[in-house]
C-alpha cells in the first residue's frame, strides 16, 4: 500500500469529544470504554429545529432571471464555524422550482449563542452563469463543510449537483459572506479522471485552536476524507487541488467489489466501509471536519442503516451517525469504531419531512466551552445538539 512509502511524524495536541443522546442508557454503556469518543451530546428540544423554511424570502435568479422562494421548500445539512466570536451557519436551502424538484442555494445564519440564528436575506452560493455552471445547474450547491486556514481563508467544499451526477467542489472566503468558485477538487489529479466520477462530501482534517477548527497538515500535506457509500482519502498541498489515494495492486481491498456511487471509483482505497448488520451497513459518508486529537484523528461520519442487511433494531434506510478514529501518523488506519450509532432520529422533526428518518450531521463547532453539534432533520429542517465540556490539553 502507498502509505508503506510514507512516514508521517507529526506533535499535536488533544481534544476529545463526547457525543451521545443521555437518553440512551444501553449506548452509553457500549461505549463506554472508547474513551475518545464519550458519549454525551443532548439534542436542545426547547428549541429545535432551530431553523426552518421560510417564504417570505425571495432571491433574484441570475439563470431564471426570476424571483424565487429560495429557502421556502426545505432548510438542512448545515456547515457551521466560529468568527469573531460568533457561530457562522452556512446551511443548505431549496426553492419550489424546477425538475428536480427544488433547487439548493447555500444560506447563511448568524448567533450571538449558538443556539438563536439570524438569515441573510439571499443565499452567498448558488448557481449561476459563470464557469461552473453547467456542473451546478439545475441541481444547485449542496451540503457544505468548511474550515479555514492559518490566515484567516476559508474553505467551503460543497456537492455540484446537475441532476446527472453529484461532484466534489471547493470555495473560498476571507468574509463567508463572499465566495469564490474552484470547481471539482479533483479536476487536476489523474489527469481529472475523477472530476468526472460521482464524489461528495469533504471532510479536511484540522485541529482545534481556541474556538477555530484549523485545516492542519501532516508530514507536509493537507488530508481529507470524502465520498459516500465508502470512505475515502486525498491530500493536498494547497487545500484546493486534491489527489484521491488509490489502490496498489497488492491492497487487500483490490479484489473487493465496491457498492453504491463507490463502484464508480473502483481504483480509489477505501479507508471506511460499510458493516453488515449495523447502523452502517448501506453506506457511510463524512460529517463535519475531521479533528486531530491526542489519540488519533476522530471523524464523525453519517450512515444509512440497509433494509436488507442491516441493523434489525433500527428501521430500514435510517441516517444515522457512528464515530471513527484513525491514526494521527497514518490518517487511512482505524485505531478504533463505535460498534452502535451515538445519534438517531427519534424526534417528529427527524422522523418526517423530504426524506424520513434522517439525522444528517455536518456542522461541529466549539463555542462558549461547549460543542455545538449541528445537523440537518429529515432534509427538511436544521436543529442543535450541545455537550458541556472543557477541552482536555
Amino acid at each position: 500500500m502507498f502509505l508503506k512509502k510514507i512516514t508521517f511524524i507529526v506533535s499535536i495536541g488533544i481534544m476529545i469529544i463526547s457525543c451521545n443522546n443521555k437518553k440512551q442508557p444501553k449506548i452509553v454503556k457500549e461505549q463506554a470504554n472508547k474513551s475518545w469518543a464519550l458519549t454525551s451530546f443532548v439534542k436542545v428540544d426547547s428549541l429545535n429545529p432551530i431553523l426552518e423554511p421560510k417564504t417570505d424570502t425571495k432571491f433574484l435568479c441570475p439563470i431564471r432571471n426570476t424571483n424565487v422562494k429560495w429557502e421556502g421548500k426545505d432548510v438542512f445539512n448545515p456547515a457551521t464555524i466560529v468568527k469573531d466570536n460568533k457561530v457562522y451557519m452556512l446551511y443548505r436551502a431549496e426553492d419550489f422550482v424546477g425538475k428536480h424538484k427544488g433547487t439548493s442555494r447555500l444560506g447563511l445564519a448568524i448567533s450571538e449563542d449558538g443556539l438563536h440564528f439570524n438569515r441573510l436575506p439571499n443565499p452567498v452560493l448558488y448557481p449561476e452563469n459563470d464557469k461552473v455552471k453547467k456542473f451546478e445547474w439545475e441541481g444547485g450547491c449542496e451540503d457544505p463543510r468548511i474550515v479555514e486556514d492559518e490566515t484567516g481563508t476559508y474553505y467551503l467544499t460543497y456537492t455540484a449537483w446537475n441532476g446527472d451526477k453529484a461532484r466534489l467542489f471547493i470555495a473560498t472566503s476571507t468574509d463567508l459572506m463572499s465566495w469564490t468558485k474552484h470547481g471539482s477538487i479533483f479536476k487536476n489529479a489523474y489527469h481529472g479522471k475523477y472530476a468526472k466520477t460521482w464524489s461528495k462530501a469533504g471532510s479536511i482534517v484540522c485541529k482545534l485552536e481556541g474556538n477555530k477548527m484549523i485545516a492542519t497538515q501532516i508530514n507536509g500535506k493537507y488530508w481529507m476524507y470524502f465520498g459516500e457509500s465508502n470512505i475515502f482519502l486525498a491530500h493536498s498541498d494547497d487545500l484546493i487541488n486534491w489527489t484521491p489515494i488509490e489502490r496498489n495492486v497488492s491492497s487487500s481491498f483490490s479484489k473487493e467489489k465496491l457498492i453504491g456511487h463507490s463502484a464508480e471509483v473502483p481504483d480509489l482505497l477505501p479507508v471506511l466501509k460499510t458493516r453488515k448488520g449495523k447502523f452502517d451497513s448501506y453506506l457511510v459518508e463524512p460529517g463535519p471536519p475531521a479533528i486531530i486529537t491526542n489519540k488519533g484523528i476522530l471523524l464523525i461520519y453519517n450512515s444509512k442503516n440497509s433494509s436488507e442487511y442491516g441493523d434489525s433494531k433500527i428501521p430500514p434506510n435510517t441516517y444515522t451517525a457512528g464515530q471513527v478514529l484513525f491514526d494521527k501518523n497514518n490518517p487511512s488506519k482505524i485505531i478504533d469504531r463505535l460498534d452502535t450509532t451515538f445519534f438517531k432520529p427519534d424526534k417528529p422533526y427527524e422522523t418526517d419531512g423530504q426524506v424520513n428518518q434522517v439525522c444528517f450531521l455536518e456542522g461541529l463547532v466549539y463555542f462558549k466551552n461547549k460543542w455545538f453539534l449541528y445537523y440537518g432533520t429529515a432534509d427538511s429542517k436544521i436543529a442543535v445538539a450541545v455537550m458541556d465540556s472543557e477541552i482536555i490539553h
